[in-house]
């Protein structure tokens, strides 16, 4: 069976971003783009949410137009009621701050939806050893199997 991996929004944005000129940011826009075309590949089942193309259509018209172009093949996950309380339990235990609301919901949605990885380049609040460690707790106390959260470099390193 396919891992199922749900694309946050971090990836899609260092896929379409113009290339930049600092060496660890152009070496994630490679790494995505090499990851992209096994994610469209029979290699994964991958999924986006309607939060992804909200935060997609954010900020400058062309790139927001380019990101939602590269997400449409992907099947979009609802964001339900159980995902708004699973994130809302995330928020309340401090997994993640309150002022991030939108990555505790993409972990929830992640979660309701069994999803076996959620991709991201966010570090900063869903991929850090702290982090997961912290909402895979409430995850699993909520009753839902905790999706693995990993970089597109650290899913390239996962052999088929």
């Amino acid at each position: 069976m396919k891992p199922k991996v749900y694309i946050e929004t971090t990836v899609v944005s260092y896929l379409t971003a113009r290339t930049s000129r600092d060496l660890l940011v152009a070496a994630r826009q490679e790494a995505t783009a090499e990851l992209w075309s096994r994610l469209l590949s029979s290699e994964f089942a991958g999924y986006v949410s309607a939060l992804v193309y909200q935060e997609a259509q954010r900020g400058d018209a062309e790139q927001a137009q380019r990101r939602i172009d590269a997400l449409t093949t992907f099947p979009m996950l609802d964001i339900d009621q159980e995902a708004r309380t699973l994130g809302g339990h995330i928020l309340t235990a401090k997994a993640i701050p309150t002022e991030y609301a939108d990555d505790a919901l993409h972990m929830a949605v992640a979660a309701v939806n069994g999803m076996d990885i959620l991709l991201t380049w966010n570090f900063a609040h869903l991929n850090n050893p702290i982090a997961r460690a912290r909402i895979r707790l409430i995850i699993e106390d909520n009753g839902y199997r905790c999706p693995e959260v990993c970089s597109p470099e650290e899913l390239l390193e996962m052999r088929s």
